[in-house]
């Protein structure tokens, strides 16, 4: 299975930081955002991967990761002409690279202290995606579940009144139809191509399974939640 780490975007929750920078090689304690993600990915088994990023500090990646081989891993890049076109929008740049098999894909202000090798490994097709119980769900996509509260027959992205305490996390694996699913979706009210959506698509087709996160989990797309998942990896690392 090869990796994808999506690293585009204008990071404006960020400015003025990101406006000298791309906001995924910024710090994270000790090291650049970037590395957490390639890490995940690196931890789970998989070491062929690409960036997906913007045009504005792309050289940036480049000046710092190379080739990856430095890393371990084997790296491609693909430049994104929208920056502001949505999660989908930036994972349809790897379909060539895809080369028809499934792909890990990790949102690269993502910080996960799971190890996914086990599902990496056990993937069959389909989709599986990754919650984890948290206090501000709402501002993430959250599945619904059925009456039984084991099957998802929904995702919704960042809903007002939650139906879970669960949040979906930046964290998904995919066989090569979701290529084609992207090619079906519509922009939001956002102007963007959510991957919630695409991940709906699966669902009506019976083919989403889920796992739950257990560990740190965070996002660091805002001065608080950079320095907050600053300080749990700082105290991880005594």
């Amino acid at each position: 299975m090869k990796g994808v780490i999506l690293a585009g975007g204008l990071g404006t929750r960020l400015r003025p930081l990101t406006l000298i920078t791309n906001k995924h090689l910024l710090p994270v304690y000790n090291k650049p955002m970037i590395l957490y993600p390639l890490e995940t990915l690196k931890r789970s088994g998989i070491t062929d991967i690409m960036i997906v990023t913007g045009r504005e500090h792309a050289g940036h990646f480049m000046q710092f990761l190379g080739s990856g081989r430095e890393f371990g891993v084997k790296l491609s890049y693909a430049l994104q002409d929208k920056n502001n076109g949505g999660i989908a929008d930036a994972l349809r740049y790897a379909e060539d690279f895809s080369d028809g098999g499934p792909i890990a894909v990790i949102l690269g202000d993502n910080i996960f202290e799971q190890d996914f090798a086990k599902d990496v490994a056990s993937f069959n097709g389909g989709a599986k995606v990754f919650f984890k119980a948290m206090n501000d769900s709402h501002r993430f996509g959250v599945p619904v579940f059925d009456t039984a509260g084991k099957r998802v027959v929904k995702i919704e992205e960042k809903p007002k009144k939650p139906k879970s305490k669960f949040a979906q996390t930046g964290f998904y694996l995919y066989d090569n139809d979701i290529f084609s699913i992207i090619k079906t979706l519509k922009p939001s009210g956002r102007s963007e191509l959510e991957i919630t959506d695409a991940n709906n698509a699966y669902i009506k087709k019976g083919k989403l399974s889920y796992g739950i996160i257990k560990g740190l989990w965070s996002d660091a797309g805002t001065f608080e939640s950079l320095l907050r998942v600053a300080h749990e990896v700082a105290k991880r690392a005594v």
